[in-house]
């Protein structure tokens, strides 16, 4: 079954900064309800007789058991893969999201319904017409996931090199699909494979700005925290990705792309693939992928009219916004103010153990 507004019967585990923007975007009709925890959101549904519509990572404690039980779906929330101009972690507000009823699109371990769309869904000559055209305005427009405003690193501009793209282990993306792989383990392989060349990396930016932990400088790589990644996808001979979108950024432009982990884009003959998902046969074009991927499977929100709108809508407004930082000052503080917390709350729990 694919997920349809209309059998939502509320939402739980939306933060609360976004969660206007989520229930705007998700709510077909009347404004959906928020539950607080899982009995609540379990009785809601029960009583509105739909499904629970869930941010995946935020799911709260005990949800899947409960709504086993009493029969009701809970479906998966996730941005979109264009979501605005500026990061989540900066509290800019999504203009893109993904509703799954099978599962979410990055865990590998079962079919979501962007799998299903691919394998079996029937792209249109018109669909692949107009999946070209978005192509190329991606390109051309240099439109990526966030459009934030990188700088050009100082690499030698004549001197080959392959691009790493570094994500964090405790990313649901990388736990669910990354094929039991971990970031260290990636870039281990890499240095095995491309002995001899010289090996880019770029953190990921959460990593960067100090908002996670995670792999930032690794030995025998040339890390390059705040480079422009469209830049660097353009000049590396190929990508080595675990599961980063910036391995499907990379295919939409043409590069070579090599995937140790199972997103959603590897497995359709696209890609070289180190650990294959042995559920997608069927052989893709990149339109194929592209017009199930950006135009079938997300919902679209214009933030000026503050409605639903097609995906070269959003663009428009994206075009028209300034360039975006990577993360503010505030937004770095808070984040690594809530790492050290996070710390504090470990050690606390194993003294009292």
């Amino acid at each position: 079954m694919t997920a349809r507004l209309e059998e939502i019967a509320c939402l739980a585990g939306i933060a609360p900064w976004k969660r206007g923007r989520v229930t705007a975007m998700l709510s077909a009709t009347e404004k959906l309800p928020h539950a607080r925890d899982a009995a609540q959101a379990v009785a809601l549904a029960t009583k509105r007789g739909g499904a629970v519509a869930c941010w995946n990572s935020r799911q709260p404690r005990g949800l899947p058991e409960l709504a086993a039980q009493a029969g009701v779906p809970v479906w998966f929330v996730e941005d979109g893969f264009i979501r605005s101009a500026g990061l989540g972690a900066a509290l800019v507000q999504p203009c893109s999201l993904v509703l799954d009823s099978r599962g979410a699109h990055y865990d590998s371990t079962r079919p979501s319904d962007l799998e299903v769309l691919l394998e079996g869904g029937a792209f249109t000559p018109a669909q692949l017409d107009r999946t070209a055209r978005l192509i190329e305005r991606l390109c051309t427009r240099r439109i990526t996931k966030y459009n934030l405003a990188e700088a050009v690193p100082e690499l030698p501009q004549d001197k080959p090199f392959v691009l790493v793209l570094g994500q964090v282990d405790d990313d649901l993306s990388v736990q669910l699909g990354g094929a039991g792989q971990s970031v260290a383990g990636m870039i281990e392989t890499v240095r095995h494979e491309e002995a001899g060349r010289t090996i880019v990396f770029k953190p990921h930016p959460d990593v960067s700005a100090g908002l996670r932990r995670g792999v930032a400088a690794p030995e025998g790589c040339i890390a390059v925290p705040d480079a422009d990644l469209l830049w660097l996808i353009q000049r590396a001979e190929r990508v080595h990705v675990l599961t980063s979108l910036g391995g499907f950024e990379a295919l939409l432009r043409g590069r070579e792309v090599v995937v140790h982990g199972q997103p959603f884009y590897a497995g359709w003959g696209l890609t070289h693939d180190r650990n294959p998902p042995l559920r997608r046969t069927r052989r893709l074009s990149l339109e194929a992928l592209a017009a199930g991927a950006l135009i079938e499977y997300p919902l679209y929100f214009d933030p000026v009219q503050g409605q639903p709108c097609p995906v070269e809508q959003l663009l428009d407004r994206i075009e028209a916004a300034p360039p975006t930082r990577p993360l503010s000052t505030v937004a770095r503080l808070r984040g690594q103010a809530a790492l050290r917390l996070a710390g504090l709350r470990r050690i606390a729990h194993i003294a009292g153990t």
